[in-house]
């Protein structure tokens, strides 16, 4: 399953992110054919945005055509002709995308759900998921070391200097604030124009062990009555709490909920997440060199 949805503009597109291009062709386009070419899925189904559903179809239509013309060999075990791709209206959000493309996908024994924004995702992560489920893994995710310093984040209250150019009235001294740490009764003298106001100020709090610390990718791969159970958990939680219930990140996280272990296998730099500029660029590169490395490839 290919949730399409996702806002583009943090790219500076309209459009979801899904359909952004990359060396010519959608990120839609480019996950697809890695799905295709692992032949590890037997049904592939997409969700889009009602506007954009037959956008989405002319993408499948256009992969099928460059697979039947032996741009791609499908090196898995199910060929690319056998394999059907469905497009359905996603939801307001991934969860209710998810649960669109579950209710669309039939009775599969696996589930594996990708995000199109991970486009150039190589097949061998595809591969290492599906047998990591087949094996007996209910929740699979690939992962990839934290490499950077990661510290906790606070907001904290702070006075700061306004500009001296600021134009700001002046208040009266018996309206003035006292600054943090002072008593109601300080001798401060306060100037008719304020040279300070209050702001939250983010402060880091520590380290966090970054070798127990883990990047996540897709695709997340599930034995399928595990992730429907722990769709209809959350649903059962949104609707006893309402906005109090908690937020759901990704579907890993619902089915660890239920107390599932999620068990992890190594994922790849290359599925890397396609959110900003600088990601179009670092993946445009990725694409070409990857067309000169393998010109018969999709």
């Amino acid at each position: 399953m290919v949730p399409a949805a996702g806002s583009g503009t943090r790219l500076g597109h309209t459009e979801p992110k899904a359909f952004v291009q990359v060396d010519g062709r959608t990120l839609l386009a480019h996950s697809l054919d890695a799905i295709i070419t692992s032949g590890v899925a037997t049904t592939i189904v997409v969700a889009a945005p009602e506007v954009f559903v037959s956008l989405a179809e002319a993408e499948v239509a256009e992969v099928r055509r460059r697979f039947a013309g032996g741009a791609g060999s499908g090196k898995g075990r199910v060929p690319p002709e056998a394999i059907e791709i469905i497009v359905v209206q996603g939801g307001a959000d991934r969860v209710e995308s998810v649960e669109a493309a579950l209710a669309a996908a039939g009775d599969p024994d696996t589930v594996l759900v990708h995000d199109a924004a991970r486009a150039l995702t190589p097949p061998s992560v595809f591969d290492r998921v599906t047998a990591a489920v087949s094996s007996g893994a209910e929740a699979v995710v690939p992962v990839l070391p934290m490499i950077d310093t990661v510290r906790r984040a606070e907001e904290s209250p702070r006075w700061i200097p306004l500009d001296n150019d600021a134009d700001v009235e002046p208040v009266p001294p018996g309206e003035q604030p006292d600054s943090p740490g002072e008593q109601p009764d300080s001798p401060r003298e306060y100037p008719d124009t304020p040279r300070e106001q209050p702001a939250d100020v983010e402060v880091l709090r520590g380290d966090l062990d970054r070798g127990s610390l883990r990047r996540v990718q897709t695709p997340q791969g599930f034995a399928a009555e595990t992730l429907r159970r722990a769709h209809a958990s959350y649903r059962a939680e949104v609707r006893t709490l309402g906005e109090a219930a908690r937020a759901a990140t990704d579907d890993a996280g619902l089915v660890e909920r239920l107390g599932v272990d999620v068990v992890a296998v190594p994922g790849d730099e290359e599925s890397l997440k396609i959110t900003y500029p600088l990601d179009l660029v670092l993946a445009e590169h990725i694409a070409r060199e990857r067309g000169r490395s393998h010109p018969d490839s999709v």
